[in-house]
């Protein structure tokens, strides 16, 4: 249910540049289940495989978001909502840098730096909108969720 919530969020804010609620969702589902949000991810990944087609951001999708996952669950006990928005924000920042790494066994190095610059500006997008969103919704998620998890595991 999760994965197709994420995933219905995405394709709603799909027409809006890099501005999406995956990375406050990847970071929540982190601090909430631990090494379980994997199950999320990658849910989410094959829904929007089946919904979009193969292609190269497909083996991207299968490391970015374990990477944020990964961050979340090593500080999973900080509560502090400016702290996610900047990691978050960070992380969209990042996110071309990220994807680059596969792009350099794909096509080289100078292949992988000319394809970040060229979409610097949607990830400037992508950190600003991460930041907004995680500011102001990671704290009442966070709550629903861990609520919602409490009761779900009596």
């Amino acid at each position: 249910m999760l994965a197709a919530l994420t995933f219905a969020l995405q394709v709603v804010m799909g027409p809006l540049p890099n501005i999406e609620p995956v990375s406050l969702l990847v970071i929540l589902f982190a601090v909430t289940f631990g090494w379980k949000s994997l199950y999320v991810i990658y849910t989410f990944v094959a829904m929007e495989i089946l919904y979009y087609g193969l292609s190269t951001w497909c083996i991207y999708y299968l490391y970015v978001w374990t990477v944020l996952a990964l961050v979340a669950i090593l500080l999973r006990k900080v509560k502090e909502p400016v702290l996610w928005a900047v990691i978050s924000g960070a992380y969209g920042l990042l996110f071309g840098v990220l994807c680059a790494i596969a792009d350099v066994f794909m096509g080289g190095v100078g292949f992988a730096v000319s394809k970040w610059v060229s979409g610097v500006w949607f990830d400037i997008l992508h950190c600003v909108g991460n930041f907004v969103i995680a500011l102001v919704l990671f704290k009442p998620l966070h709550s629903l969720l861990s609520r919602l998890y409490q009761r779900m595991r009596r």
